[in-house]
C-alpha cells in the first residue's frame, strides 16, 4: 500500500478510471451482440440505428483512450461490411 498522499489519491483516480473504462467497453460490446442479434434475423432498419450508435459509441471511447482509435475503426468497418453483405444477400 502506499504512503505518500499523492500516491493514494492516483491509486483511487485509477480505479475509478478503470471502472469507467470497462463498464464503456461493456456497454459498446452489448450494443454489438444486440446489431447481431438485429443481423441474423434480417432487420436491417434497427441494425442501421444500432449500428449508428455504435461507431458514436466506439468513436467516443477512442477519444477517451479506452480503446486504440484504430481498432475502433476497424470495428466499425467489419460491422458495415457484414450489415452489407447480409443486405445484398
Amino acid at each position: 500500500m502506499a504512503n505518500i498522499k499523492s500516491a493514494e489519491k492516483r491509486i483511487k483516480t485509477t480505479k475509478n478510471k478503470t471502472e469507467l473504462n470497462k463498464s464503456r467497453k461493456s456497454e459498446i460490446k452489448s450494443y454489438i451482440r444486440k446489431f447481431d442479434i438485429a443481423v441474423e434475423s434480417e432487420n436491417f432498419n434497427e441494425a442501421k440505428e444500432l449500428l449508428k450508435i455504435i461507431d458514436k459509441k466506439l468513436k467516443r471511447a477512442a477519444h477517451k483512450n479506452v480503446i486504440h482509435k484504430n481498432a475502433a475503426s476497424r470495428k466499425v468497418s467489419n460491422l458495415t461490411k457484414r450489415l452489407n453483405k447480409k443486405e445484398a444477400m
